[in-house]
């Protein structure tokens, strides 16, 4: 694969290829001969500290495919002979060889859902199985709320997939009393591979095994997640692409579709993925730009929870919203973030009465005013000083704890 339209790189052993915090990363690495380590400064928890990557590997591809900074350092353990791709010959990657792209689809699929299982467990310390067993208590869950619709179709999926199930003569009760059929009826208007949906529609629910990804054609999908409440955990919109995961790696939906408004949708199942993304490599360039955005933001997540001060945390948060929008980070830059204080406080998930307390902190720091309820910082080279300062912090700490352990 060493294409005359891809730059062949050498490097001598002992030497960096990639930095950790670089910006601007626009090209990643397919190791042709040679041995690469791959590690990170504050190894975020659902990741191993370092991996040792050989001939046919990749790595800087979620960097490089979001357009973030570099999320971890690459030093050449040997003399190494890399191919470097640049994100605007993506497509012409895959279309040479589309093998790479299922490769590095598949690889970050099993990441996303190692980290989005971190998450859960740091945030809510409570995550249940994967098991469509669980969609009865969806039904239940729905059944209280009054949403009947969502409720009829996760007793029905529980039929489905648990006909011997432990809650199966409660299940058809229920679909009973709704004036329900037992069997869920096809998913919306088909016609081949486009299907629509009416408003408030699940398209799928969390639990249920999946045969397909979709991609919004017109309208809006929320996706939702249950713990304890229902959780918003995205608003997607035409272009977007969602249900992915189950499609890739045969676990369980890990959250639910919902239809916002009337939608339509192209339905894309297992059998039909790989050849499309053959035949369409825009569709695997969007696909890898989606899941590098989604590991991106996973990670920035799992190093923002990693900190331990509450006030490094708030910091931490804004600086993501900064990144996320791709903004440049200089001195004396000012940024209206166009949300207030109570927004802030529920990103990062504190209770109302604590996280006021760390606001009043954070409004006495001179580089953060409040301006007709939203949140203003005046020098955003500032805000991430800041966050560097706390996250030493939090590591230094967590290094102290680990030695007294040992």
């Amino acid at each position: 694969m060493t294409d005359t339209q891809f730059k062949v790189e050498n490097y001598l052993a002992n030497s960096f290829v990639i930095v950790e915090g670089k910006k601007n990363a626009n090209n990643f690495y397919i190791i042709l001969k040679g041995k690469v380590k791959v590690a990170k400064e504050n190894p975020v928890v659902a990741t191993e500290p370092y991996s040792i990557l050989g001939p046919g590997d990749f790595f800087g591809v979620v960097s490089c495919m979001s357009a973030h900074s570099r999320i971890e350092s690459a030093v050449a353990l040997e003399n190494v002979s890399l191919i470097s791709v640049e994100r605007e010959k993506f497509g012409l990657l895959i279309q040479k060889n589309p093998a790479v792209a299922m490769k590095i689809i598949r690889f970050f699929s099993r990441k996303l859902r190692d980290f989005d299982q971190a998450i859960t467990n740091l945030t809510f310390k409570n995550v249940a199985e994967e098991d469509p067993a669980h969609l009865y208590n969806i039904g239940e869950y729905y059944v209280k709320k009054k949403i009947f619709n969502h409720a009829t179709y996760a007793f029905q999926r529980y039929l489905q997939y648990r006909p011997e199930g432990e809650n199966r003569d409660r299940a058809i009760q229920r679909l009973q009393s709704l004036k329900a059929p037992l069997k869920a009826p096809t998913a919306g208007q088909q016609v081949g591979m486009n299907r629509r949906y009416r408003d408030n529609t699940m398209i799928f629910c969390e639990y249920e095994p999946g045969e397909e990804l979709f991609i919004i054609q017109s309208g809006k999908v929320k996706i939702t997640k249950i713990v304890n409440e229902e959780v918003l955990l995205a608003v997607l919109k035409p272009g977007d692409i969602f249900g992915e995961m189950a499609i890739l790696d045969n676990k369980p939906r890990s959250a639910s579709g919902i239809t916002f408004g009337d939608v339509e949708v192209l339905a894309i199942n297992k059998s039909n993925f790989e050849s499309m993304v053959q035949a369409q490599p825009q569709l695997a360039t969007r696909l890898i730009q989606l899941l590098s955005e989604r590991i991106w933001t996973a990670y920035r997540q799992l190093e923002n929870l990693m900190i331990r001060d509450p006030l490094g945390r708030i910091y931490d948060t804004l600086l993501i919203q900064i990144e996320k929008q791709k903004i440049k980070i200089d001195s004396k830059q000012s940024h209206n973030f166009e949300f207030g204080t109570t927004e802030l406080i529920n990103m990062v998930g504190l209770p109302p009465e604590k996280g006021d307390i760390y606001i009043v902190q954070l409004l006495e720091d001179k580089h953060f005013v409040l301006e007709e309820g939203k949140i203003i910082c005046n020098d955003l080279q500032e805000l991430e000083k800041t966050v560097q300062f706390y996250r030493k912090k939090s590591a230094m700490e967590r290094k102290r704890e680990a030695s007294k352990n040992t």
